[in-house]
């Protein structure tokens, strides 16, 4: 008896290749994309007729909170929600408790990963005043995605404001440096801003000022230590029209939270649940982060995916913790703004795959093409659909988009060849591995 020469083909798909997009079969040996197009003998065929093939999405900022703050999210929850939203790795931040500041809590965190991750992964290690002077030996241990400074406090107590502190961090090391970008000192000085049990009140506290200042000061950090960086969850056009003159040295990132949701209509609507850092702001700054969408200046979508219990999100604002659901929604609201056509099908898989393998020299990821790991997130482009409850995997059990009508919806999510999800069922267990770059000088 022969054996077939391939295990997995995917068949009459709309496959999204580098340079068009075209039905055609794909074929999967050993984890990897063998041949597309052709023919062949497969183990196992999968009919994607109707359906498109994206190369795998990657979400290059999630918060799992293992260890020590799993009542909301753990590393195994976290990355079925992940999967179960057509994501196929994710970048995971370091505002643990203990927080990820040192090599034994990174092995620490690959040790909990193996067979509890559904997708694959890295982690970042937090930059600290203790450990600023070693983060280029942080960032090069196996498994890492980087290192990631907090500028404004958010969850957790990973901090470095201060510029003398932040200037030895860009200088000790060279990959990418990822950056919440919120100045500390107007946070502090803005603490009247807040309004008793008014959550809409958070945007006005940490206002446009407060990210405008800090991305200016990082990026004059970055070109003076020629060092660059990574600002994440961009909020304001400001700071886009600023960034646009720095892209050698600052790329960035928007949030699909901060793409579809407008404040006016958000904090009345979610109230605490839609409290994030940086927060959700008004319909005009909206309207601008998609102004320069269209100017082309975010690089990749994050989720930022920081899930806090439904309990602790139904105190009174400010006692409320900041943060929202994410990962598994990232995809499904992309599909659905491109069914409204306010960004391409192409640009998605831009930000989603080939910009996160560009921006921090991911390995064989990023694309679908012959010797890349067979990577796949398979959607239905017309299929319209509600955003329920029992879809979510997440542990903290909720999500600001729950009775969301969209056009577009995840099918099946391969990784290295494995169908871990497949219309809306997991495999029966979890086979993530830790993501490998460039940096790291690994094969």
């Amino acid at each position: 008896m022969t054996l077939p020469v391939f295990d997995l083909c995917l068949k009459n798909g709309s496959v999204v290749l580098p340079d068009a997009t075209v039905v055609t079969d794909v074929y999967v040996r050993e984890g990897r994309i063998a041949r597309i197009g052709g023919t062949g003998d497969a183990g196992r065929v999968i009919d994607c007729t109707g359906l498109t093939i994206l190369p795998g999405v990657i979400d290059t900022q999630v918060h799992f909170r293992e260890p020590g703050l799993t009542g909301a999210e753990d590393l195994a929850t976290g990355s079925m929600a992940a999967v179960m939203g057509g994501v196929t790795a994710v970048f995971e931040m370091p505002n643990t408790k203990p927080a990820t500041d040192r090599p034994e809590a990174v092995l620490d965190k690959l040790e909990r990963a193996r067979g509890r991750m559904w997708c694959d992964h890295a982690f970042y290690v937090g930059a600290t005043t203790e450990n600023a002077d070693r983060c280029g030996e942080l960032e090069m241990l196996p498994g890492t995605a980087g290192i990631k400074i907090f500028m404004g406090s958010s969850t957790g107590s990973l901090l470095v404001s201060d510029d003398a502190v932040l200037e030895r961090v860009l200088r000790s090391g060279r990959r990418r440096v990822a950056i919440h970008a919120e100045d500390e000192a107007r946070l502090h000085e803005r603490l009247s801003e807040r309004r008793a049990g008014d959550p809409s009140s958070h945007p006005v506290w940490r206002d446009e000022e407060t990210a405008l200042r800090a991305t200016q000061r990082i990026v004059r950090l970055a070109r003076r230590t020629g060092r660059r960086i990574h600002v994440l969850h961009v909020t304001t056009p400001a700071e886009l029209e600023f960034l646009s003159g720095h892209k050698d040295v600052a790329s960035c990132e928007v949030t699909p939270q901060h793409l579809t949701l407008a404040g006016e209509e958000a904090y009345a609507e979610l109230g605490t649940l839609a409290q994030m850092n940086p927060p959700i702001r008004g319909r005009k700054w909206r309207d601008g982060l998609w102004y320069w969408m269209g100017q082309g200046v975010p690089d990749i979508i994050g989720s930022d995916h920081a899930p806090h219990s439904l309990e602790a999100k139904q105190r009174s604002y400010p006692e409320t913790p900041s943060g929202m659901p994410g990962v598994q929604t990232l995809l499904p609201l992309m599909l659905d703004h491109v069914a409204h056509g306010r960004l391409s099908l192409r640009r998605v898989v831009d930000m989603t795959s080939a910009g996160p393998q560009r921006l921090f020299g991911l390995v064989r990821k990023g694309r679908i093409a012959v010797g890349y790991d067979a990577d796949f997130s398979v959607v239905d482009l017309a299929a319209r659909w509600t955003v329920q409850q029992e879809w979510l995997a997440s542990r903290c059990g909720w999500s600001p988009f729950v009775g969301r009508e969209l056009t577009g919806r995840p099918m099946g999510t391969i990784i290295r060849g494995n169908v871990v999800m497949w219309d809306n069922q997991l495999a029966p267990s979890a086979q993530g591995e830790p993501l490998l770059f460039d940096a790291t000088d690994r094969p």
